[in-house]
């Protein structure tokens, strides 16, 4: 009997015990719920992702990228890229891999010719990031396109107002297509880009003054290239390697064997077949 009397009080449904005491925290959630949490949101990420790829046809689930690294690495212009008086200068450096020991790749994505709604659907469900580089002739057909691309995460780059073959033009006409793109940008999106990849990949030392003088910090290039129906590599050796640029387009049937789709699809099954994930650029700059 005393122990039931001892019990009763707890089981009242007025015990003012169940109830925080005014000016009193209500109770913290135990570290063990808390994990549990974690843990079931892991499990209904990866449960999306899988659904994810097989609804976009891959052939396996796209690898997590690790976390960002809180020291960013030493950025420098790769051997054989760089131009008179580069570091004199302090000018951008051209770059084609990010130095890293993960096994990340990055995807580049140039000019905006195609504007594929379904391409936005497939990388934004698949969790794939990517950073554009953009030309206003192409991109001011459709802003609103790039601006839903921008809400979804991905960083809008600098590629020149009209996509010219830069070497040919004066330090004065190249600082036009480059800054002018700066304002572009930063008038439409809201950001002025650190970011700038030069047309075809040419440059000079003009180049590379303008795009400083236009507020530019980086210049990569790529390290291979994937087209919906096939991949291209700068190296003899045809092989990925950590850190490496991927350079692709906005394009679809007009100009490719295939879609912007089938470009990601080719991109994504290679890459985590070797074992890769693909990480954000801007992350590691």
């Amino acid at each position: 009997m005393l122990a039931v009397a001892a019990l009763a009080p707890g089981c009242a449904p007025n015990d003012d015990r169940a109830r925080p005491v005014a000016g009193q925290q209500a109770p913290q959630t135990s570290p063990a719920r808390a994990l549990a949490a974690y843990a079931a949101r892991l499990r209904a990420a990866h449960a999306a992702r899988v659904a994810a790829a097989k609804r976009w046809g891959l052939r396996r689930v796209p690898l997590t990228a690790p976390p960002p690294p809180a020291e960013k690495p030493r950025i420098g212009t790769r051997a054989g890229f760089e131009v008179d008086d580069h570091r004199e200068r302090d000018l951008p450096p051209v770059f084609t891999t990010v130095p890293t020991r993960h096994k990340v790749v990055f995807l580049t994505i140039d000019d905006g010719a195609e504007k594929d709604p379904a391409f936005l659907r497939m990388m934004s469900e698949l969790r794939i990031p990517y950073s554009a580089f953009l030309s206003d002739y192409l991109v001011r057909k459709d802003y609103g396109y790039f601006e839903r691309m921008q809400r979804l995460g991905v960083t809008l780059n600098n590629h020149t107002l009209r996509h010219p073959y830069l070497p040919a033009l004066s330090y004065a006409r190249q600082k036009r297509e480059i800054c002018g793109m700066q304002d572009v940008i930063e008038r439409r999106y809201g950001k002025r880009p650190v970011l700038f990849r030069p047309p075809y990949g040419n440059y000079d030392q003009d180049t590379l003054r303008a795009a400083k003088a236009c507020g530019i910090r980086y210049a990569p290039l790529w390290n291979e290239e994937v087209f919906a129906d096939r991949w291209e590599y700068r190296e003899w050796d045809r092989e990925l390697r950590p850190g490496d640029i991927v350079l692709s387009h906005f394009r679809g049937r007009g100009d490719w064997e295939g879609t912007m789709r089938d470009m990601a699809r080719r991109f994504l099954d290679k890459v985590t077949a070797e074992g890769y994930a693909v990480a954000r650029l801007e992350d590691y700059l």
